[in-house]
């Protein structure tokens, strides 16, 4: 098992689950158990600049070898896994020389992994899959990122004639609850620009994402005795009906691809009194996204005119936005990121993000920061896969981006 495989298997299997409705920093203390490894295992490989914080970031720095102008880069994963399905006890399988069929994930529960329902396996024939034995999450997002940026470390230290330049390592709680970067210190970084190493099949180049906001909708009813209602009752699960179907119904998220937004109503909760309405809204054009916020106000608006004042409150708050107007003005790294994903014979696949990423609030917060792949595959799920071949490429990107701006700096 190669560095990179081997780190991987071991970080899966500590439980770093965030919880999203924690008021806590970061959202539950067990991420600290991966934070206090990494920064064991960095101090052993004699890192300067060595910390871990009360809010659980690691940074680390290697310095540079090189009589030249290197740039200082950021290489940054998360390291929590999803509030969606549990972290603790995974059990990893793998898959070698995948022949293209289902995998039995567990048998005793009837869970396949099939490329009937995900057609994409069939590109990893002969290829080693790791998943998850159908009873958690496998944990690549995004712990694949944090083992190729650590075997990319170890691989430097133990080979210290490769000429590089100053690289700022940095690893974050929180990144699946929205939290990941809030409490990152970029002046402490002190990186020139950065990349996130998280998520996104193999050869994937990422600098846009969309812009987000969250929309809460409380929504006031009376209750009255059915059978005598009429002209009295407010049922406030039919106005939440109302509000729902007033948004364009071909902007919902299973309706859209690419660069198109969507309204997602996440969560539906009431009674006849009291319902409330909790939506994230995304889009990547900043008018459009304008324009969808300017939607969801009309609506509460006309609903308070329809049923009178304080029927409906909306809350709405901007989340995050798109990291291309920040990434534009320093494409070199995103010209010399595609440069290394060719140069390691894969074909890059330049596409929006269709969510957000630590990258997005950092590179607003003056650090340039792009996303690469890890190679997973349904993130989130009991379905979860890693091909290994393609983590072991993006160890390789890494190392080819560190020797790019290696090359083309000047002497000192």
């Amino acid at each position: 098992m190669s560095d990179v495989v081997d780190r991987f298997v071991r970080y899966i299997k500590v439980d770093t689950q965030s919880n999203p409705d924690s008021t806590s920093f970061p959202s539950t203390s067990k991420q600290f158990n991966l934070a206090k490894i990494l920064y064991d295992e960095l101090s052993s490989l004699g890192l300067k600049d060595l910390s871990l914080d009360e809010n659980g970031y690691v940074m680390a720095t290697l310095p540079s070898n090189s009589t030249r102008n290197v740039p200082s880069i950021g290489w940054i994963a998360h390291m929590d896994t999803s509030p969606d399905m549990s972290g603790e006890g995974v059990n990893p399988k793998f898959i070698q020389n995948y022949d293209g069929g289902d995998i039995v994930l567990n048998a005793e529960k009837k869970i396949l992994l099939s490329p009937s329902d995900f057609p994409e396996m069939r590109n990893y024939l002969g290829q080693t899959l790791i998943t998850t034995d159908g009873t958690t999450l496998l944990g690549a997002d995004d712990k694949a990122g944090v083992a190729a940026i650590m075997s990319v470390v170890q691989y430097l230290v133990n080979h210290p004639e490769i000429e590089h330049g100053p690289l700022k390592i940095g690893f974050t709680p929180d990144e699946e609850v929205g939290q990941g970067a809030e409490r990152f210190d970029v002046k402490k970084f002190g990186a020139d620009f950065a990349y996130t190493i998280d998520g996104g099949e193999v050869g994937e180049l990422e600098y846009e994402n969309f812009n987000a906001a969250g929309a809460k909708i409380f929504i006031k009813g009376r209750g009255v005795h059915p059978g005598t209602a009429k002209n009295k009752m407010i049922n406030a699960i039919n106005i939440a009906m109302d509000i729902a179907g007033a948004l364009p119904a071909h902007m919902k998220p299973e309706f859209t691809e690419n660069n198109e937004g969507f309204f997602h109503l996440m969560r539906f909760d009431g009674t006849i009194e009291e319902t409330t309405l909790q939506y994230i809204i995304r889009e990547h054009d900043k008018d459009k996204f304008e324009w969808q916020k300017g939607l969801i106000q009309r609506i509460v608006q006309n609903t308070n005119y329809k049923y009178g004042p304080g029927t409906a409150n909306l809350e709405l708050k901007d989340q995050y936005y798109n990291m291309k107007e920040k990434i534009l003005p320093v494409m070199h790294i995103i010209e010399t990121a595609r440069e290394a994903i060719e140069a390691v014979g894969l074909t890059p696949k330049i596409i929006p993000v269709r969510g957000g990423t630590d990258g997005a609030r950092l590179s607003y917060m003056g650090l340039p920061c792009p996303n690469i792949f890890t190679g997973g595959h349904n993130a989130h799920g009991r379905f979860e896969y890693l091909p290994m071949e393609s983590l072991e490429k993006a160890k390789e990107v890494i190392l080819k981006i560190i020797d790019l701006y290696t090359d083309r700096s000047e002497k000192k």
